[in-house]
């Protein structure tokens, strides 16, 4: 439960990871209590863009930028319709936001959403302590008089844990919408929402595409009934091995041979159809300064993450699968996580970080005109 409360900088708060260690700080946004799995990001600019990315539902995001809020908040650069992380935290908020674009505070946005942050938190001690232990549990807890530190760490204890997580249908569309072409029209494409960011439609109508998007409960029949020229699987949140209905719907449409993308959960869905299994990484990638090669080129890519899982395929081997021969198109050069796959005898490919990433970079762009060039394919 939360209260937004004016003069929340001067509340007290506290962080209580489930291993029991504890940071103290002051109030950020609204005041009162919320529970979540704590990860870090490292992007430098794009705060508003994290918080209204689907993918971050049920995460408490540590920012390991030290001065957040700079820049205020506008009612362009959101990704969807409201902040979808559990809580937030910062070192050192923005007392004053400078931007001609700034409509409010961060401050205020995440009150007047009832989002509990923590401010005055050593968040490089933090994100250390993160990629040390791992993403855990934990709670955020403000307000002038808290529970004792025993009661605040059983009740992180008793919150669930992101594995096993079923969570896509909770973020996506209930009905069907469409994001018109812009300028001529050329294709069509059925987008399935997993937690689909608002940038990413737009991309793909930069290029002549009529994208309806559609329900994570949707079926081929559904899908299909659209005309597609491509089917895409979007980003969202939660453990990929829940996604029983996705996998399944994406393996109907490898069947149907249509062309294929997806992006980051999309990547992990077709990852399980080919037959590979998924995991969760200790602390994921979550920023906009992660390298990746793309092997198909040799080209290596700055670019933007948020992911918690990932694919478990071979990294230098063709694998047969039962749509034919796949193989790893592009690999994290800090870890060498499977960050993309390609079908090599059916048009289907995918990546596991953002190409549509609104704040940048934007060197990965070009994947959504490899998408169109499938579909040039498929039709002549």
């Amino acid at each position: 439960m939360t209260t937004s409360t004016r003069g929340a900088a001067r509340v007290p708060a506290v962080l209580v990871l489930e291993d029991g260690r504890i940071f103290r700080g002051r109030a950020y946004g609204a005041v009162g209590e919320t529970f979540g799995e704590a990860v870090f990001s490292t992007g430098m600019t794009g705060y508003q863009e994290t918080l209204t990315d689907p993918s971050y539902h049920r995460q408490v995001v540590v920012m390991t930028a030290p001065h957040v809020g700079n820049t205020g908040v506008n009612d362009e650069d959101a990704e969807s319709a409201r902040i979808w992380v559990s809580g937030y935290v910062v070192r050192d908020p923005a007392r004053v936001p400078s931007s001609w674009r700034s409509r409010r505070t961060l401050d205020e946005e995440l009150a007047a959403q009832g989002v509990v942050g923590i401010s005055g938190v050593d968040t490089r001690a933090l994100t250390r302590h993160l990629r040390e232990r791992g993403a855990m549990r934990v709670g955020i807890f403000s307000g002038n008089a808290l529970p004792d530190e025993g009661t605040m760490l059983a009740e992180v204890r008793q919150a669930p844990e992101m594995t096993g997580a079923d969570l896509s249908a909770e973020v996506a569309t209930t009905e069907t919408y469409v994001v018109p072409a812009q300028g001529e029209k050329k294709f069509t494409v059925a987008a399935v929402d997993l937690g689909i960011k608002g940038m990413t439609p737009y991309r793909m109508a930069e290029r002549g595409i009529e994208v309806h998007v559609l329900p994570a409960t949707a079926s081929a029949e559904e899908v299909y009934a659209v005309n597609p020229d491509g089917v895409f699987f979007s980003n969202g949140p939660g453990d990929p091995a829940t996604a029983d209905h996705p996998v399944a719907l994406m393996r109907a449409v490898l069947e149907h041979g249509t062309p294929l993308f997806g992006i980051c959960f999309g990547n992990q869905i077709l990852g399980r159809a080919l037959g590979f299994g998924t995991y969760k990484l200790k602390y994921g990638h979550r920023g906009i300064n992660q390298p990746v090669q793309d092997r198909t080129t040799g080209k290596v890519e700055v670019t933007a993450h948020n992911h918690g899982f990932a694919v478990d395929a071979p990294l230098d081997t063709v694998a047969d699968t039962p749509f034919g021969r796949a193989e790893v198109s592009h690999v994290c050069l800090n870890d060498n996580v499977v960050e993309g796959l390609q079908l090599l005898d059916k048009p289907a490919f995918s990546v596991q970080y953002h190409p549509e990433a609104a704040a940048g970079p934007h060197d990965a762009a070009y994947l959504f005109d490899r998408f169109v060039s499938l579909m040039e394919g498929q039709r002549a």
